[in-house]
């Protein structure tokens, strides 16, 4: 909720901000906002997550949706990893945390004028 409450306040009412708990409901949300037809911009995930971890979801969310710029949060993952997840879907964001906050909004705007 820190991360949604930095980037609110950064970006203000332009954008719809969603939090899911996992990746199930994150996934849920997704095909939602397609069924919509409420285009996503980025979607954040933290490489630790219960029933799915990030690096899994966000192949998922490539598979299906391979325009989303994607933007992994880890407190331990190993570099080797984040480097063979961005070779298979494409550059990714990995931010270490405690995640800057600058680092984080210059994230977002690259993934908004990609």
């Amino acid at each position: 909720m820190s991360m949604k409450s930095q980037v609110k306040h950064h970006f203000g009412e332009r954008f719809k901000y969603l939090t899911a708990d996992n990746a199930k409901e994150a996934w849920e949300i997704i095909l939602e906002l397609e069924e919509e037809g409420t285009s996503i911009a980025i979607i954040i995930s933290d490489w630790s997550m219960p029933g799915m971890n990030g690096d899994e979801f966000l192949r998922k969310v490539h598979a299906r949706f391979p325009s989303i710029e994607k933007v992994i949060i880890t407190g331990f993952a190993d570099e080797k990893l984040v480097k063979a997840l961005a070779k298979e879907i494409g550059p990714i964001t990995c931010l270490k945390k405690p995640w800057d906050e600058k680092e984080l909004i210059a994230a977002i705007h690259h993934a908004i004028e990609s």
